[in-house]
């Protein structure tokens, strides 16, 4: 009854010249044969997954879609996303439900932003749509009324181990996308002139997203294969493959090609590139201020150097002081609700270099988000994630939201840039060196309120440290950043009424490390260097300074870190009942250099 609905409506259409539908049902057996062939000559074992969508791409591409095919990047053409990297598919989303989140990310750009008549189409797997965060994505293009987004769904029954809960019930991933406020339409996959219908009708949808759910069989066209369940995990024989190709060679009738239409030229041309500080930081040695509100600042002095810059937060704002931002910019602001959809809407802004993508949550979150970090990261987009609430320095709030594993997760990241700034000072440095610098950038911030030890004309640079307290006496080098950086240097200070100097390096940037800079100061001073940091001692500063001078002889390393499960404390407590405040750093330095 689902599938009569599209039809229904076709009927009343004008009819698609029989020559173009012909075309389109050659050009999909192509696209088929040539799935065939490139797969089983490389062995892989999923022969029959791109034949149950071949009509779908055949439509899309060569009737619906406007793009040029000379210039794939270009601003102006049509997106598509699925779950495989290709020269028009600008980020890779394996068939972990990302792709319409990162959708969702490009709609709202061309909508909003560019205001641009670009659309996106994104193709879902039955199987990709039982993750959550597709449901996310879905609640998310509802709310913010994404009419340039059309979601199809390839509804196959077959998944890697079986059939699908569903199965081949489209009406009710019709009354589930409807229930999202999505405008729904259920076709047969196979039929390119309702397939066309539907697309077209799509189009004339305003104010909702449309969900096309597409009634397909794996391994269409290929007898005794088309939705046989064995052949998921099975390489096919040689002959069986030259009959099925025999086979479908037959049933093409022409030699003809579609040329996909043009682009509309209405993408604002834009340069995100090079972005300068408006002013000086303005703020003097002394001052009281927490990094995530001075990192809340630097985002609004930001939006004031570059247009092009959006900031997205997932009901922290008040938290992150990503407020500030909202308040002066406010249509540059996206309001999401969960972590995992948050980070692909922002993969999908950054695409194509259309905009200088922020995102603010407690650091604790970000890894339940993990998945999409480390696929934004291959599909080498440029983001800048902004972690706050680090460590157990938040002090009396949950341990849920203590983050003492943020930085072992973004160290494993490739080609991410990861900051630790220690004051508001560098704080601003970090947010606009973030929005300059290619591929991922992390920076972490702390809840604290930490006084400015910098002076507004301090120079900083990405992999380059701070040597902020150093003499000819000194005995040790102590290693920190964020709030770990002020107990060092208050440690400092006590010990050096004792007649004990020890010299204080601040990272200010834990990827790329300055191992230089800690080597050469780790020799001037003993040869010892203790660690000191607000997070777990696996995959930490520590480790990060230990492998850097792993290879020089003579150089120990001595980490102090947060041990344990977290508790909630008191605000002046938790550093002190965690081994990292200025009390336990005196401590292990005259260990140390007593033995």
């Amino acid at each position: 009854m689902a599938e009569q609905e599209a039809s229904g409506t076709m009927a009343e259409e004008a009819k698609i010249d029989e020559d173009i539908l012909q075309v389109l049902q050659d050009m999909a057996n192509r696209l088929r044969l040539h799935a065939i062939r490139t797969l089983c000559a490389s062995g892989f074992r999923h022969p029959t997954l791109c034949s149950s969508a071949s009509e779908i791409m055949s439509v899309l591409l060569f009737y619906i879609m406007r793009y040029k095919l000379t210039d794939p990047e270009n601003p102006n053409n049509d997106r598509f996303v699925l779950s495989k990297r290709l020269s028009f598919v600008n980020v890779a989303t394996g068939w972990l439900g990302q792709g319409l989140g990162i959708a969702c990310g490009m709609a709202y750009t061309g909508r909003y932003f560019d205001k641009a008549s670009y659309r996106v189409f994104c193709l879902i797997g039955d199987g990709e749509s039982s993750e959550g965060s597709v449901w996310e994505a879905m609640a998310f293009a509802s709310h913010y009324s994404l009419d340039n987004l059309v979601a199809i769904f390839d509804v196959n029954h077959l998944c890697h181990s079986g059939t699908q809960p569903l199965e081949h019930c489209v009406d009710l991933f019709q009354k589930r996308c409807e229930a999202f406020g999505w405008s729904t339409f259920v076709v047969d996959g196979r039929d390119v002139e309702a397939l066309c219908h539907v697309f077209q009708q799509a189009a004339q949808v305003k104010s909702k997203p449309t969900a096309v759910v597409a009634k397909t069989f794996r391994g269409h066209g290929m007898p005794r294969v088309e939705d046989a369940e064995h052949w998921r995990e099975r390489p096919m024989p040689k002959e069986r493959v030259e009959t099925i190709i025999k086979l479908i060679e037959s049933q093409i009738q022409t030699k003809k090609q579609l040329n996909p239409k043009p682009p509309v030229e209405d993408s604002p041309q834009l340069n995100i590139t090079d972005i300068e500080m408006t002013s000086p930081p303005a703020y003097n040695v002394g001052d009281m201020i927490a990094t995530r509100k001075a990192c809340g600042l630097a985002l609004a002095k930001l939006g004031r150097a570059n247009d092009r810059v959006v900031v997205l937060d997932g009901d922290s704002k008040n938290s992150t002081f990503s407020d500030i931002f909202k308040k002066e910019h406010p249509e540059h602001f996206i309001e999401c609700s969960s972590e995992q959809n948050m980070v692909s809407v922002a993969l999908g802004c950054a695409t194509r270099g259309r905009m200088v993508t922020f995102l603010c949550t407690f650091a604790a979150f970000l890894t339940r988000a993990f998945d999409q970090i480390r696929m934004g990261a291959i599909s080498r987009t440029s983001i800048n994630l902004i972690g706050s609430h680090c460590g157990v320095s938040i002090g009396e709030d949950s341990p849920s939201q203590m983050a003492l594993e943020d930085l072992a997760m973004f160290r494993t990241v490739p080609n991410c840039t990861i900051f630790y700034p220690s004051d508001a000072i560098s704080t601003e440095h970090a947010v606009f060196l973030a929005a300059n610098t290619k591929g991922m950038c992390y920076i972490r911030i702390s809840r604290p309120e930490t006084a400015v030890i910098y002076t507004p004309d301090e120079i900083f640079e990405i992999g380059r440290a701070k040597v902020v307290r150093n003499s000819v006496n000194d005995r040790l080098t102590v290693v920190g950043a964020g709030v770990t950086l002020h107990e060092a240097l208050a440690a400092a200070d006590d010990l050096s009424k004792q007649d004990i100097s020890i010299r204080v390096i601040d990272l200010f940037t834990v990827k790329p490390l300055d191992a230089a800079t800690i080597i050469s100061n780790a020799k001037a001073t003993g040869g010892q260097i203790i660690t000191v940091e607000d997070h777990s001692s696996e995959g930490g500063v520590g480790e990060a300074v230990c492998a850097a001078v792993s290879m020089v002889p003579d150089i120990l390393v001595h980490q102090l870190a947060v041990p344990g499960a977290p508790r909630s404390e008191k605000p002046n407590e938790p550093l002190s009942m965690f081994g990292i405040s200025a009390r336990q750093i005196i401590v292990a330095v005259k260990c140390v250099l007593m033995n």
